[in-house]
């Protein structure tokens, strides 16, 4: 039995768009003679399609694409993830399903059983869980087929739930001799080796071939990696589809004396290293932002003269392409000379345009104007934050008149503790580098420099000068905050790793910074509420896999 696992890249919500992605595909198969493709979770409507579910109109669109997807079917079976009307008039209206087809009918249905609550998921809030499963045979091959967190019970890399439930051994004990995962899985940094270690574990547990189908693409701010593979029952990968990239992989099943086994008609693609993945997740998030949304085709950022601005220009130039790109350098009286100088060398390295626009009028017109308030008082942030937010202005001002989308150039390091602006460099319909600390944004920087384009793409001086905002003279970013090493430290184990103040102050050795900077983070939930969406890329993101309340007084009680 040939059997194609597809990787595809839908668009939530664009239910005719990806049912004809799924007809091409399926042709396609169909004429390689491939006897069952496989589609991921959710392929009709995209994932997540969020309160999209809760329109009924919604769902009639679906079932219509379903009974399309059904009645063109031939010899070759499908398997598609689609939602399910729950007809039974209990519990949530509709499945996270599944339907395999062939010869124009349909002939097996199967549904989620886990349902997923916790970080960017909020399934139990839409779908009914199922309580039964049964297995699907084709061909003579008993199929158990699973759905995302079916397969992933416990085995997440931050375990929200533990599950008394194991919907793939239920399945394998009702004789299943295949599993089937279809799945909308999205990207961390560990996510591949995590992915494949929890199914290495299931095939040694339970002594029979897998076939995992994933989605690739990004929806909004998250990421989808793909990284579909089949592994035989000695757990051995034998077909596995590179990342971010919409294909597919080949494998057959044949039938042994000793059972089932899968070999791959696919080559196992070889996983990239960390900043290599890294950097494709970011493209493959900006470009899909742009081309799913069909906003712009154009983006405009400020080119500062630092590393954070620099290593988005680098993003948006390998997404969209160097002429769809436009750079803007605002130089203030407070600005160091390289601001300029740098921003000029990386705009010519990359080939994007830049313009220079001075922030000095629009910073002394406003001074004037509060000078009468402002007599009398010395300068400070109030007249800091005047000229991010004449930035500001000056951005919106040219993504309103020519249609381009503002990048937001802030960090995960910056954005935690609040150092940003409102209105300001907060501004922007994408935060393309949100997800990445500081001390990631530096050796992303120099990984590409040295191993991606293996020259000096971005200028030696952005990456080797200190980080400053240069809002008042001779700033920089230690006179507020500790060195990023350390405080990207703090931060990952209060984010990611959820760890209270005194064990995270028990491993660092700095009990008063640990305080100061905890308290920063909590400090600034509203600011983090206002900020543009922005791009996942770790285990706990902010954004909607971070959801702490604004009025709380937790804060003050530790």
């Amino acid at each position: 039995m040939k059997i194609r696992i597809v990787q595809l890249n839908p668009i939530v919500g664009d239910i005719k768009g990806n049912t004809d992605k799924i007809k091409r595909a399926y042709k396609e198969a169909s004429a390689a003679e491939v006897d069952f493709v496989i589609f991921p979770e959710l392929s009709t409507c995209g994932y997540p399609p969020m309160d999209l579910l809760e329109r009924s109109d919604f769902i009639e669109r679906v079932e219509d694409a379903c009974q399309t997807l059904i009645a063109e079917t031939g010899q070759t079976a499908i398997l598609f993830g689609t939602p399910l009307r729950n007809t039974n008039g209990k519990g949530r209206p509709v499945y996270n399903g599944a339907i395999t087809a062939r010869n124009g009918k349909e002939v097996h249905r199967a549904r989620k059983t886990l349902l997923p609550t916790y970080d960017v998921f909020d399934e139990f809030r839409y779908f009914e869980p199922e309580t039964t499963s049964r297995l699907c045979e084709l061909d003579g091959f008993r199929f158990g087929i699973t759905i995302c967190e079916d397969i992933w019970n416990n085995e997440n890399e931050v375990v929200y739930h533990v599950y008394d439930r194991n919907p793939a051994r239920e399945l394998t004990e009702q004789g299943a001799e295949v599993l089937i995962n279809i799945s909308a899985s999205p990207f961390t940094q560990k996510k591949p080796e995590l992915r494949l270690r929890m199914l290495v574990n299931h095939v040694r547990d339970l002594g029979i071939p897998l076939l995992y189908a994933n989605q690739a693409g990004a929806n909004t701010e998250i990421i989808f990696d793909g990284d579909s593979m089949a592994l035989n029952a000695h757990a051995q990968p034998v077909a596995r589809a590179p990342l971010f990239e919409e294909t597919f992989v080949d494998v057959l099943l044949n039938r042994t004396n000793s059972g089932v086994e899968v070999t791959g008609d696919s080559p196992v693609a070889v996983v990239p290293g960390k900043e290599e993945r890294l950097f494709k997740a970011l493209v493959c998030g900006l470009r899909d932002y742009l081309t799913k949304t069909g906003i712009s085709e154009d983006v405009v950022l400020g080119l500062s003269g630092g590393i954070d601005s620099a290593l988005t220009a680098v993003i948006a130039a390998e997404a969209l392409g160097s002429n769809h790109v436009l750079g803007i350098t605002m130089p203030s009286e407070f600005s160091s000379a390289g601001s300029v100088t740098d921003s000029e060398k990386l705009a010519a390295n990359l080939g994007i345009k830049l313009q220079e626009i001075a922030i000095k009028p629009a910073f002394d017109t406003f001074t004037d104007m509060l000078e009468p308030m402002f007599r009398g008082t010395e300068f400070g942030v109030a007249e800091e934050n005047i000229q991010s937010r004449s930035r500001g202005i000056v951005l919106m001002a040219v993504s309103n008149k020519f249609g381009h989308i503002l990048l937001n150039t802030g960090n995960k390091s910056e954005l935690a503790v609040g150092y940003c602006t409102l209105y300001g460099d907060m501004a922007g319909g994408l935060s393309v580098i949100s997800d990445l600390y500081k001390t990631e944004v530096f050796a992303l920087c120099r990984w590409l420099n040295d191993v991606w384009y293996k020259r000096e793409l971005i200028p030696r001086e952005i990456i080797t000068k200190p980080p400053s905002a240069e809002l008042r003279p001779d700033q920089k970013d230690s006179d507020s905050l500790p060195e990023y090493d350390m405080l990207d430290a703090i931060l990952y184990k209060y984010i990611e790793l959820q760890m209270g103040r005194d064990q995270i102050a028990e491993e660092l050795g700095d009990r008063e910074t640990v305080n100061r900077i905890i308290s920063m983070v909590d400090l600034n939930e509203y600011k983090r509420r206002q900020a543009p969406p922005g791009l996942r890329v770790s285990s706990k993101a902010f954004g909607s896999g971070r959801r702490l309340p604004i009025v709380q007084g937790w804060t003050r009680q530790r």
